[in-house]
């Protein structure tokens, strides 16, 4: 069973992950991702969710977020595996426009996801994108990644394989 400190403790990798400064680049060539280095609270969450589905009567109790994209869209891990730790949980994207989907099937996956050049926003709308391996990126997946190194593509596919109604789901709750 999670507890409640399993759910807000800031993961050691993700801590990682916010000390990076991720690259737009011209044109949207790089990576548009701004990582927290702490979870939005409880309340924050729920706000957030409840604003994005126009639904008052759900939390956000389902989400940790700890980024966003340039335009607002947040990056979560999604507690959809009872009594699985947050690292085992899959990384999922919410964008201001309505737009979802699932970017990996773990915290491990999400690393290399990263280091393959995907942010969230990416993974999420742009998979079939051309890989941008990150050389920083890749040293750091390969200090806390438990997972082996594959290809982001390859692991954002298989993430939405495994939740393929997610957006579906995520829609259902809109008011």
């Amino acid at each position: 069973m999670i507890t409640p400190e399993q759910t807000t403790d800031f993961p050691p990798a993700l801590a990682a992950v916010s000390r990076v400064r991720f690259d737009y680049g011209e044109e949207g060539e790089g990576v548009d991702f701004e990582p927290y280095d702490v979870f939005d609270s409880a309340e924050e969450t729920t706000d957030w969710l409840r604003h994005w589905t126009g639904n008052f009567e759900i939390t956000g109790d389902a989400y940790r977020v700890f980024g966003q994209d340039g335009a607002g869209g947040l990056a979560a891990i999604w507690l959809v595996r009872p009594g699985r730790p947050l690292t085992e949980q899959p990384i999922v994207f919410a964008g201001s426009e309505g737009e979802v989907g699932v970017v990996a099937g773990n915290l491990s996956d999400f690393l290399w996801v990263l280091a393959d050049g995907f942010g969230p926003r990416e993974a999420a709308l742009y998979a079939q994108r051309e890989a941008r391996p990150d050389a920083e990126l890749g040293a750091l997946a390969d200090r806390h990644a438990t997972t082996p190194r594959r290809p982001g593509r390859d692991l954002i596919d298989e993430a939405k394989a495994e939740f393929p109604t997610f957006e579906e789901d995520l829609m259902a709750l809109c008011r």
